[in-house]
C-alpha cells in the first residue's frame, strides 16, 4: 500500500508538475511568437531575450491588488477559477507519456489513473471546461461576463459534437479505447517510410479534431467568448490579479491536454519520432524517456501551431461559428463515421 501511495504522489507530481513549470515557457512563445509573425521585438527586456518576463508578471499577478466587486455572488465568484483550473487539469492524469515499463520488479504505468476508457475519460472531463467559464459569467453579476459565458457554452457544445464523431471514428478503427494499444497500433512505418499516424488514415477526422480543439479552447479564431470588441473582455471581465492569471493558466493548460488526445489519436501519441527507433535502448529507462520527449515534443509543435494560427487568421463572426459547427463540420463528420463504421465492418468480414 505505502508503495502504491508513493507512486501515485510520483506520478502525479511529475504529470501535473511538467505542463505548470512549462506554463512560462509556453506564454513566452506566445509573446514571440507574436512578435516575429508581427515583425516587431516582443519582450526583449526581463532577463536574457526577455525570457524571464513571464516570472515577472506571475511576481505582478502574486502581488497585485485583489479587486473583489460588490455586486458579485460571494460563493461563487472565486471558486469560478478554481473550478476552471481543476478541470483543465484532469485529463492529464489518464494521459500516458510512455509506454509501461519494468523497473524495481514490478510494472509501471506512467499514468496517475489507469483505465482502459482512460481516452473518454480525458475526452468527457475536458468538456467540462465550459463549466467554469459558465460559473465565471455568472457569478460576475455582469451582463457582458454573462453574454461571453453562453458564447463559450454554445460553441462547445455545438463544436463537441463533430469532435465526438472523429473520436468515435477512430475507436473504431484502432478497435479499442485503451490508449496505450492506440499508440501501439501507429508504431512503426508503411512502406519503410510512412508512419502508422492515424492521420494517414483518417485525414478528415484529423481535420474535424483539429478544428474542434480550436473551439473547445476559445483559441483564435475562435474566442467569441473574449471578443473585446464586442463584450469588452468577455466571461473574466470582473476578475483581477491572481483570479484573473488562473483563468490564463486553465486556457493554457487545456490547450496541452487536448493537444495531447488529438497527439494520441492522430500523431502516434508518445510513439517515437523517425529516427528515434535508431537509438540503442539497453537500459529499461532510456525507452520511456525517449518516449516522453517524443511525445513532449509533439505537444511543442502542437502549441507552435496555435499560436501560428492564432496571428494569422482573423476572428470569426459569431453566425459564422455557428453555421461552420452545425452546417459544414457535423454532417462531414457524421458521415465520416458512416464510411468509417461501413468500412471496419466489411474488412472484418
Amino acid at each position: 500500500m505505502l508503495e502504491t501511495i508513493l507512486e501515485i504522489l510520483v506520478k502525479t507530481v511529475i504529470i501535473l508538475g511538467l505542463p505548470l513549470g512549462a506554463l512560462p515557457l509556453i506564454i513566452h512563445v506566445e509573446r514571440r511568437g507574436a512578435a516575429f509573425i508581427q515583425r516587431r521585438l516582443g519582450p526583449n527586456r526581463v532577463g536574457p531575450f526577455g525570457l524571464l518576463q513571464p516570472l515577472a508578471d506571475v511576481a505582478k499577478f502574486m502581488f497585485k491588488e485583489e479587486v473583489y466587486p460588490s455586486h458579485v455572488r460571494p460563493f461563487f465568484y472565486p471558486a469560478a477559477p478554481l473550478v476552471a483550473l481543476v478541470v483543465a487539469l484532469l485529463p492529464l492524469a489518464c494521459i500516458p507519456v510512455a509506454a509501461p515499463f519494468e523497473a524495481f520488479g514490478m510494472t509501471i504505468f506512467p499514468e496517475v489513473f489507469r483505465s482502459d476508457m482512460g481516452i473518454f475519460f480525458a475526452f468527457a472531463v475536458s468538456a467540462l471546461g465550459s463549466y467554469g467559464i459558465l460559473l465565471a459569467g455568472w457569478a460576475s453579476n455582469n451582463k457582458y461576463s454573462m453574454l461571453g459565458a453562453l458564447r463559450a457554452c454554445a460553441q462547445m457544445v455545438s463544436y463537441e459534437l463533430s469532435l465526438s464523431a472523429a473520436l468515435v471514428a477512430m475507436i473504431f478503427v484502432y478497435g479499442t479505447n485503451d490508449i496505450h494499444v492506440m499508440v501501439e497500433a501507429q508504431t512503426g512505418y508503411w512502406f519503410g517510410f510512412l508512419p502508422k499516424w492515424g492521420v494517414f488514415m483518417q485525414p478528415l477526422a484529423c481535420l474535424l479534431f483539429l478544428v474542434g480543439i480550436f473551439a473547445e479552447s476559445n483559441r483564435l479564431p475562435f474566442d467569441l467568448a473574449e471578443g473585446e470588441s464586442e463584450i469588452v473582455a468577455g466571461f473574466h471581465l470582473e476578475y483581477s490579479s491572481m483570479k484573473f492569471a488562473i483563468f490564463f493558466m486553465a486556457e493554457y493548460i487545456h490547450m496541452i491536454a487536448l493537444s495531447m488526445i488529438f497527439i494520441i489519436l492522430f500523431f502516434g501519441g508518445y510513439s517515437l519520432l523517425p529516427g528515434m527507433d535508431l537509438i540503442p535502448t539497453s537500459s529499461p529507462f532510456v525507452l520511456p524517456i525517449l518516449q516522453m520527449v517524443s511525445l513532449i515534443t509533439k505537444v511543442a509543435l502542437m502549441i507552435w501551431f496555435f499560436v501560428w494560427v492564432r496571428w494569422t487568421f482573423p476572428r470569426f463572426r459569431y453566425d459564422q461559428l455557428m453555421h461552420l459547427g452545425w452546417e459544414r463540420l457535423l454532417p462531414l463528420g457524421l458521415v465520416n463515421l458512416i464510411v468509417t463504421v461501413l468500412f471496419v465492418y466489411f474488412r472484418n468480414q
